[in-house]
């Protein structure tokens, strides 16, 4: 399966290029210049491993890390900095990062690396199957996907979760406050009408034609698994 990078850096020529790189090297990536959204990213996609610069106009880039290892995102981190002293390195390290490489630097050394990290990752993970039935669709934590009829439908992150908790709470009315608090975890500031928008895309892609009507949508109180 194609790998999806993301990268924070907020040099827009450094982002450009690495883009276009890795790009043509066959990953999927996502280039961000501040690290606005990208928690958001991180709960809602699928993400193998983040390359981040430390100098960053909002944050400290290995502050940044520490405080997604602290909320048990383990997503695999390459800082890529211009802080190029042992100390910095040492930091890096002690703060999150699974490889650090120092600026100005060489694109294919770059690309060697990432294969390295990613390659220790997918050794690193679990390989138990997680399979979730329900009705004619087979749920597959590990590969973020559902096999209806024998067709895969890929889904987000986000999606596969809601999907879950649905399913292992099927017969149950799960409303909008305990659907925020179990799948967003922090959901301060995330308003009631993510969690009808994450649904609305979910239910389109596991029943676009609206013949199986897997999930029900009760009025006023939330979403239920019949």
């Amino acid at each position: 399966m194609q790998k999806h990078i993301l990268i924070v850096d907020d040099d827009n020529d450094i982002l450009e290029l690495l883009e276009y790189n890795l790009s043509n090297a066959g990953y999927d990536v996502l280039g961000f210049l501040n690290t606005k959204h990208v928690r958001r990213v991180l709960m809602e996609e699928k993400v193998d491993l983040i390359i981040m610069d430390r100098n960053l106009p909002d944050i400290e880039g290995s502050l940044y890390i520490e405080m997604l290892r602290n909320k048990n995102i383990d997503t695999p981190v390459i800082f890529l900095s211009a802080k190029d002293t042992q100390e910095d390195i040492k930091d890096g390290f002690l703060r999150g990062a699974d490889d650090y490489i120092t600026k100005p630097f060489d694109i294919e050394e770059l690309l060697l690396r990432i294969a390295a990290v990613l390659k220790r990752s997918t050794q690193n993970t679990v390989s138990t199957l997680e399979i979730t039935e329900y009705r004619d669709m087979q749920l597959d934590l590990n590969q973020n996907k559902v096999v209806i009829e024998e067709s895969e439908i890929f889904l987000t992150k986000l999606e596969t979760a809601l999907l879950h908790i649905l399913i292992t709470n099927k017969g149950k009315v799960l409303d909008r406050d305990f659907l925020l608090k179990n799948i967003w975890q922090n959901s301060d500031g995330i308003h009631q009408k993510t969690v009808n928008v994450a649904m609305k895309r979910l239910k389109e892609k596991i029943d676009p034609t609206r013949e199986k009507e897997y999930v029900k949508t009760i009025r006023g109180v939330g979403y239920l698994l019949a």
